[in-house]
């Protein structure tokens, strides 16, 4: 018996009929849904200290559940001492359950722990249906231990959907849970 995610049975149930209504689609195939989640963490100073890496991937692996890769940089900026190939990131590419599974503990938990939080920005959209989210402290995510944690850094959390637009990748996240402002 393989765990299934309450988001992703709840996404089959309710949302996706939610959606056709709203959208008049002519079938339930045609309503948006969420690819993958991308996770990207830029550790700028790791050109100095490489331990900084170290350290991003494996507090990127505990708050994904899924091993971090380090990013690379593809050139060499001799103003920034940084030569071609050297890690300056982190990321991680969430697909299927561990994506519901990380969605669901992003709005349920993480987001709330948010100093003054009031609702994300809904001007984070592509023209092509994707929502970016920036996140200032990866400390609101309840798998990291604070006393741990070495230097505050931020990260990017970007939803990838089928959504055609932006108005239907927006009815899809607020479906999803994420608590746009008005």
């Amino acid at each position: 018996m393989e765990f299934i995610p309450k988001l992703k049975t709840e996404y089959k149930e309710k949302i996706i009929p939610a959606l056709v209504e709203k959208f008049s689609y002519s079938s339930s195939m045609q309503a948006p849904k969420l690819q993958k989640v991308c996770l990207n963490q830029g550790v700028g100073k790791a050109t100095a200290d490489k331990k900084l890496i170290d350290q991003a991937i494996e507090e990127m692996t505990l708050i994904a559940g899924q091993q971090a890769v380090p990013a690379r940089s593809k050139k060499d900026i001799s103003n920034f001492k940084l030569r071609k190939g050297m890690p300056i990131g982190v990321r991680v590419v969430l697909r299927g359950n561990q994506m519901y599974e990380f969605v669901e503990r992003l709005v349920s938990v993480s987001l709330p722990r948010t100093r003054d939080f009031r609702g994300i920005s809904n001007k984070g959209f592509d023209k092509h249906g994707n929502y970016t989210l920036g996140i200032k402290e990866q400390i609101i995510f309840p798998e990291i231990d604070i006393d741990k944690v070495k230097s505050i850094s931020g990260m990017d959390i970007t939803f990838v959907t089928t959504a055609k637009t932006n108005k239907e990748a927006l009815a899809l996240l607020t479906e999803l849970g994420l608590p746009f402002k008005n």
